[in-house]
């Protein structure tokens, strides 16, 4: 599905009248346009959000560190060269990726795949819903903070062109991450697409009513095409859209979602950043190591990476992927055979750019005396380096001190995963 550039740019005048831009800002955005369908090559930054707190230690494992062994009897990941049929897939001699991942090891083999190791935040909570909103706002600690780091990249990156769909959700609500000031939108499907401003009261009475409302006036005739945009988005059923020969995504609302993000890159809407999220990665009990609850979660995980990764194709040279979870998983498996709340995890990145086949940030290690109080893993790349590499690296951005408020952000401290 290809639409023109200026029928998109005409559709940016309802997500800024949703968000209460001023009318001449919305002019300018209608009538910006000279037509001509949207060049190729708009860089895309796709977040996933792993809520629960992700086992690092069992998704990247260290099998190649005895404690690691010693200190997980029942969970570990067996080592590639013990001979087991059920082992961990080396990476580079130390680390081991968890076979349910194993349709994301081409990626890695053909460096579009990378590993950032012991990623987190500096702030000590082992509250889910505190460290969520800690990382998603981009400003640890501070829970005075009103937007989120998605958002103020979007306010402080020059708009362009952009379209209502510049910042999309595939989920029911929109996140922390991109609350704020800047467009953005929140779709559970492509079928039921809404706009959700933060205040939400303009658009409670719908398109229509915005359209007849708020949006003749000013758009003097264009009201009609922008409502019949969102129409074409929602009359894109998903169960129509047929991915690249030989792709399946997982079934479930995480494979469904990255599927979507897929259409809307493919259908060249302007698509910028994308967020989606995949729970139920809090496993106190039954996490098991080859077999278990985390198992079935990465398997999910990683099929639908894969997939996406083999939709888009040579698209995928302008997108990248990022995967974040609020905080790791102790050193030390419980007694439930699983594990409790701890500190650092890891994130993987994905796609064009990508320094890929190599697990980058600095390892801090097992040893009692380097573990983050005694029993987590330490925390040695900030999630704001990483993130700030991304959006400095791939999507341009400039002005790392308006994307996180308070803290430092340097080319020094990014891990390296993106090519300079």
């Amino acid at each position: 599905m290809t639409i023109s550039r200026r029928f998109f740019l005409k559709s940016s005048g309802l997500a800024l009248v949703a968000f209460g831009a001023a009318p001449k800002a919305l002019v300018r955005s209608v009538y910006a346009a000279d037509g001509g369908a949207r060049a190729r090559g708009k860089k895309t930054l796709v977040v996933v959000f792993q809520r629960g707190a992700m086992d690092g230690l069992n998704v990247v494992a260290p099998y190649g560190d005895p404690i690691y062994r010693r200190m997980r009897p029942t969970i570990a990941l067996p080592s590639p060269h013990g001979g087991s049929r059920e082992a961990a897939l080396d990476l580079d001699g130390y680390f081991g990726l968890h076979p349910s991942l194993e349709p994301l090891l081409p990626l890695w083999k053909d460096g579009t795949l990378a590993a950032v190791q012991a990623v987190g935040s500096p702030d000590a909570t082992r509250s889910h819903f505190d460290a969520q909103d800690f990382m998603e706002s981009g400003t640890p600690g501070v829970k005075s903070t009103e937007d989120g780091w998605l958002n103020r990249h979007l306010q402080a990156a020059a708009a362009g062109d952009a379209t209502p769909f510049r910042a999309v959700s595939l989920t029911p609500t929109l996140p922390r991450s991109l609350a704020g000031r800047a467009p953005a939108v929140a779709m559970s499907s492509i079928r039921e697409f809404a706009l959700r401003p933060q205040a939400g009261a303009a658009v409670a009475s719908g398109f229509e009513g915005m359209y007849g409302a708020a949006v003749q006036d000013v758009l003097h005739g264009t009201g009609q095409e922008t409502f019949e945009a969102i129409q074409f988005l929602k009359k894109s059923d998903p169960a129509r859209y047929t991915p690249a020969a030989g792709v399946e995504y997982p079934r479930g609302r995480y494979g469904d979602s990255l599927k979507e993000v897929a259409q809307l890159i493919k259908a060249d809407v302007g698509v910028e950043v994308a967020f989606t999220e995949i729970g139920g990665w809090d496993h106190h009990a039954a996490e098991g190591g080859v077999q278990g609850q985390l198992a079935q979660r990465l398997r999910e995980l990683g099929h639908a990476l894969a997939a996406f990764e083999t939709d888009l194709g040579d698209r995928m040279q302008d997108v990248v992927v990022v995967t974040l979870t609020e905080f790791g998983r102790t050193v030390h498996e419980n007694g439930n055979r699983g594990t409790d709340h701890g500190h650092a995890s890891v994130s993987f990145v994905m796609g064009g750019g990508v320094r890929g086949g190599k697990v980058h940030g600095r390892w801090p290690g097992l040893e009692e005396r380097s573990l983050y109080e005694a029993r987590d893993l330490a925390v040695t790349t900030d999630f704001r380096d990483l993130l700030g590499e991304l959006l400095t690296r791939h999507l341009g951005d400039r002005d790392l001190a308006k994307v996180f408020p308070g803290y430092a952000s340097s080319a020094s401290k990014f891990p390296g995963v993106i090519r300079a």
